[in-house]
């Protein structure tokens, strides 16, 4: 049994798993707190504008 592809597929189905709950959370955000999310992302590097 090839353990890696074992984990590889554990973690792609809990990287999707985050992925809906970041969107479900983020949906549901004023604009305000979108703007602030955004600033904060951008002073991270986590988006380049």
């Amino acid at each position: 049994m090839d353990f890696s592809k074992k984990y590889d597929f554990s973690d792609e189905n809990r990287r999707e798993e985050l992925i809906k709950k970041i969107e479900a959370a983020v949906n549901n955000l004023t604009l305000e707190e979108l703007e602030s999310l955004h600033y904060d992302m951008i002073t991270k590097n986590y988006i380049n504008d």
